[in-house]
């Protein structure tokens, strides 16, 4: 389970990169390695799994003669973004619930 949260959660934090402006792999590493860590091996996998699931796009410029590959959020990535705060919102605010209880 705490592999697959951390997969979800690493998911939201490039999605939320990405909402900010396009951006390409080397650049989102360097940007999210700021605040966790992150490598290329990791990040690389998840861009190919948001872009399955549409929640990303990419498009190519050419820079110093050579083709980078950018990726944009979609729709689809901004309501993920949405849906897990929300979910983690209702969490946060059942287990503040719980310890009032205590």
């Amino acid at each position: 389970m705490e592999t697959q949260l951390k997969k979800g959660v690493l998911e939201i934090y490039v999605l939320e990169e990405l909402r900010k402006h396009d951006s390409y792999g080397y650049e989102l590493v360097q940007n999210l390695s700021k605040h966790i860590e992150m490598s290329e091996s990791t990040l690389y996998p998840i861009l190919r799994r948001l872009e399955k699931a549409n929640e990303l796009e990419t498009y190519n410029l050419l820079f110093n003669g050579r083709n980078r590959k950018y990726y944009k959020i979609t729709k689809k990535g901004i309501m993920h973004i949405e849906s897990f705060v929300k979910e983690w919102l209702d969490i946060y605010e059942k287990l503040q619930n719980i310890r009032k209880d205590i």
